[in-house]
């Protein structure tokens, strides 16, 4: 599957990096921040960050999925302050990130960081068919913990 990306800041390519795998196996490519000076993160704080990138999904088969990075938020607890972001098939925006500092001390983003993981995954749209019951099932209406601990 191929993937059209657009810089949309004149830094990217040359001190921001594209989006890239790090590994031969990573499944979501790596996002930076394309800022030009930090950005302070305080605990709470929200921030939206751009990544000086825009693109196009070659269809509404596809969708792009923005997700944390385990190591900001194990580590510092900065994570996605909306949990994942959603980039449709026809969004031709730039691609920005939502943060947030869920920390009580401040965490600083310089200019190039990795801030995020962007994932390109297939979407099925559904058909939705409106019914008065729905089949039973071994574990019924059970919610959370309904399962076990």
């Amino acid at each position: 599957m191929d993937l059209k990306i657009k810089a949309v800041s004149p830094k990217i390519g040359r001190e921001i990096p594209y989006p890239y795998y790090a590994t031969a196996g990573a499944a979501a490519m790596d996002l930076c921040a394309c800022v030009d000076e930090p950005v302070e993160v305080a605990p709470g704080a929200l921030v939206s960050l751009p990544t000086g990138i825009a693109i196009a999904l070659p269809s509404a088969e596809y969708v792009a999925l923005v997700f944390a990075r385990s190591g900001l938020g194990v580590r510092h607890g900065i994570t996605l302050s909306n949990g994942v972001g959603v980039i449709d098939s026809d969004y031709r925006g730039e691609i920005r990130v939502g943060l947030t500092n869920l920390s009580s001390v401040p965490y600083t983003i310089q200019p190039g960081d990795r801030i995020a993981q962007l994932a390109v995954l297939p979407v099925a749209q559904a058909r939705l068919q409106i019914v008065e019951e729905l089949d039973e099932t071994e574990r019924g209406s059970g919610g959370f913990g309904s399962t076990g601990t």
